[in-house]
């Protein structure tokens, strides 16, 4: 069934959001058709899965791509499902419909078969995520390539990425006299822990509390790193909440469009082949084709996507069905993809503090409100290798009966009547959560390691999902290859630096812990604290990027080593795991791999004595403006007239109007039929004309086209010298100016379609001279007082602009030399 074109109702709902972000592949493919529009370009850069990290990586190549030089295709499996975040949204609303397995697990360990899995929409598991996102410190990045290592610190990625997810400022959302007391607490504790003991237990940017920094920096090191940005990014905009993907591609496919809409004549047909971006949901990826080293093709459940020769193809989603796919389309000559799989261990230990217990710090005050802290843990192993974990500590006023400290810091609606109700409460009781994270550490040289992703060939019911393998998946804690035992050595010093951490926070006093019967003096067993290995959705490693071939499965940039146009982005491609959420690390090795695949372009500056009027980018486009009939669009670099709709069109700049100068630009036509113009000194189209024979009169245009016609001059494009074969209508002339009486004119060598030409464009006084690739070809003098007049002599004349007439002919490197 062919995608509607307008939104469709449900039972319930207008689907406004949906059609207006997503595309059917039917529409994708119908842009590509170069036999139903000539103009069709092929989608060059497929992302497979719009979640979390495809959707950085989609809107980062769409924000760099300033030239437009390419078309970028999402293939999501699931429904768009949410534009938000669920924990902006009320806590009851919380979909499971979109979550899914599509893996297999092969281990005997229950929770192998408890996965959360994957969130089936636009945005993914972004959507879900609680919002966490501690730093890197240096030991966290010892085994990464050092390429890498120095563009994700000294090179700043990791601080855009911070920026992009909201933890780059200060969370001041949390503060108040609980904050501030809790802090402290923590803060004299830690710089007190006697020395020597094997775990360290430091702030977030890894600075010990010890250190001779300042007091109010090491306090801010123990404030929590939510992905919440709480302060404006600047004038006029407004704070993120929490981050997630699906706003992204939302603000990328909705640009996609309005540029389409400004670029393409006719119905949608014609501005989906203008989209530079379309982001197609229900697109279930079943397998990759290869030839050689190139993947040609990806089969999805709602057809195929050829990939051009230029084209790239990435990996983006989620661990183990990226690695699905790399290990059914390639050869895995080493055996190394679907090895190192890593994943974080995790424990919880929730107490309670009597309020009277932090003093008088909370006198007088009713309701205690909320505090998040965090602690950062370096293990050193008994070979002297470092493991990493940290503790997020949520703290929060309840009553008697209250248990969850983390209610009001995460799912609470900002609406009057809550306010209302908590003016009313009377905290007796301070609970606080901790919680521990630490990274497992991962097998790359056995060859059938512990914790892996295979391909599932021999599932009991032979080949699943449309006739593909699943992957199989196997994650353990207790490694036995690895002598030193770090999974579960750095597990132990993990709970033990929870338990001393929260004895810290009673100070002394009286501290209760919840266990599986209720409160209790004792700290909960190893097994009542700690979460099955698949309670998170951290899963990475699988992919790991390096410099050797035989050593890695992506290089430095994601690109798997084995194929040349395939890469992975996201956590998939970390070579060790660390303590943090891997969305910080993901989302900035993503961008990081964007940039490297689509570069910002660097225009080439300009001869001397010139100044681009349009350098290729989408900056200097915007300087331009259409009107009349058809269109412009900003295509791979260059501005391509868009004719249509029976009336010509007009292009011109509208920063500033010009006296004497001369303008350099180059020109590439389709077809020998094609027909343009370069219009010089003309009134602005904006206004209306005084009348050549009463000046007091002014003269409106339905089309201002023919402003630039009436009162500047076009230098002709055109080698049919259309409409009666006269070289005044013809490629570098003058049009409309007799020949020989009026120009003296030379017909250049003639243009050949596809091929860029220079043209120059001379005028001094009243003097026009016209040069095709250093040949001048009109030489004409205007004596005409009231056209062509110069922008000292007239300031609403004097302007530039292109014609857009009959075919698509291309322009670039506009530039300009005032005289």
């Amino acid at each position: 069934m062919p995608t509607s074109l307008v939104p469709q109702t449900t039972d319930f709902t207008l689907d406004v959001l949906g059609r207006y972000v997503c595309n059917g592949l039917d529409e994708a493919l119908a842009s590509t058709d170069t036999a139903a529009h000539a103009d069709a370009r092929p989608f060059d850069l497929i992302v497979l899965g719009g979640g979390s990290f495809g959707a950085v990586l989609a809107s980062h190549l769409f924000f760099n791509d300033t030239s437009r030089a390419h078309r970028i295709l999402v293939l999501e499996a699931g429904p768009f499902a949410l534009p938000e975040h669920t924990q902006n949204l009320p806590p009851q609303l919380n979909p499971g419909e979109v979550w899914g397995v599509p893996w297999n697990s092969d281990s005997p360990q229950m929770w192998n078969q408890r996965f959360p899995g994957l969130a089936f929409c636009p945005g993914g598991r972004s959507l879900f995520w609680g919002g966490w996102s501690p730093y890197f410190i240096d030991s966290e990045l010892a085994g990464w390539p050092k390429a890498v290592r120095d563009d994700l610190t000294a090179g700043g990625y990791l601080d855009t990425a911070a920026e992009q997810i909201g933890t780059a400022q200060t969370n001041d959302f949390v503060y108040g006299p609980l904050h501030d007391a809790l802090k402290k607490r923590l803060y004299d504790g830690l710089r007190t822990r006697p020395t020597g003991t094997p775990t360290a237990l430091v702030g977030n940017r890894g600075t010990p509390m010890t250190a001779s920094q300042p007091k109010a920096q090491l306090l801010r090191e123990l404030d929590a790193p939510l992905a919440v940005q709480s302060a404006s990014p600047r004038p006029g905009f407004f704070p993120f909440n929490k981050f997630n993907g699906i706003q992204l591609l939302i603000r990328a496919a909705r640009l996609a469009q309005a540029e389409a809409e400004q670029s393409a004549v006719g119905g949608s047909a014609e501005r989906d082949v203008k989209k530079r971006l379309m982001l197609v949901d229900r697109a279930k990826v079943i397998r990759l084709e290869r030839q050689g080293g190139r993947i040609t093709r990806v089969v999805t459940n709602q057809g195929t996507v050829d990939v051009p020769a230029s084209g790239h193809v990435f990996l983006a989603l989620g661990t183990v069905e990226s690695t699905r796919l790399a290990l059914a389309a390639l050869p895995n000559q080493h055996g190394l993809i679907g090895r190192n799989l890593m994943a974080h261990l995790r424990s919880n230990v929730t107490i309670r503090l009597p309020r009277a217990s932090l003093g008088t710090a909370l006198a007088g005050i009713k309701e205690l409100a909320v505090s998040a802290l965090f602690v950062k843990g370096v293990h050193t192993h008994t070979d002297g290798s470092p493991g990493h974990f940290h503790l997020q500590i949520t703290a929060s006023g309840v009553g008697a009966l209250g248990t969850d400290s983390e209610a009001e810091l995460f799912k609470k609606i900002p609406d009057i009547d809550t306010l209302d109700r908590f003016r009313d409460l009377t905290d007796e009781w301070l609970v606080v959560t901790l919680r521990g994270i630490g990274e497992m550490t991962g097998d790359r040289t056995s060859p059938d390691p512990l914790n892996r992703i295979a391909l599932d060939h021999l599932g009991p019911q032979g080949p699943y999902d449309y006739g593909q393998p699943r992957a199989l998946v196997r994650l353990e804690a207790d490694d036995p290859a690895d002598p030193v035992r770090r999974n579960m050595a750095l597990w132990d010093a993990l709970d033990r630096a929870t338990d001393e951490v929260a004895l810290l926070l009673a100070n002394g006093g009286p501290i209760q812990y919840l266990g599986r019967g209720g409160w209790q003096d004792i700290p909960p067993a190893t097994e009542a604290r700690r979460d099955i290995l698949s309670s998170t959705h951290h899963e990475s490693g699988t992919l790991w990027m390096g410099e050797d071939p035989a050593s890695s499965v992506t290089d430095i940039w994601g690109r798997l080593h084995e194929s040349d146009n395939l890469h992975a982005v996201g956590p998939s491609t970390l070579p060790t795991i660390g303590s943090p959420n891997p969305m910080l690390s993901g989302v900035a090795l993503t961008r990081r791999t964007a940039d490297h695949v689509v570069p910002p372009p660097q225009p080439s500056a300009p001869e001397d004595g010139f100044r681009p009027l349009f350098d290729g980018t989408d900056r200097t486009f915007n300087l331009w403006r259409s009107v009349g009939g058809g269109t412009f669009a900003l295509v791979d670099g260059a501005i391509v007239s868009q004719p249509g709709g029976g009336e010509l069109g007009l292009l011109y700049y509208t920063r500033q109007n010009f006296s004497d100068f001369v303008l350099r630009l180059q020109l590439r036509t389709s077809t020998v039929a094609d027909n343009s113009g370069v219009f010089v000194r003309f009134r602005d189209p904006k206004r209306r004309v005084p009348d050549r024979n009463d000046p007091t009169r002014l003269i409106p245009y339905n089309n201002q086209h023919w402003v630039a016609v009436d009162t500047g001059f076009e230098i002709q494009i055109d080698e049919t010298a259309s409409p009666d074969g006269q070289d005044q209508h013809r490629t570098g002339a003058v049009y409309g100016i007799p020949i020989p009486v009026g120009q003296a004119y030379q017909r250049p060598a003639p243009l050949v379609p596809g091929q860029w030409t220079d043209y120059e464009i001379e005028v001094r006084g009243n003097t026009y001279t016209v040069r095709l690739n250093g040949t001048q070809t009109s030489l004409f003098t205007n004596t005409d007082t009231w056209r062509g007049r110069a922008a000292t002599a007239d300031p609403a004349s004097g302007f530039l602009g292109l014609q857009a007439h009959t075919g698509m002919v291309a322009f670039r490197n506009i530039r300009i030399k005032e005289l």
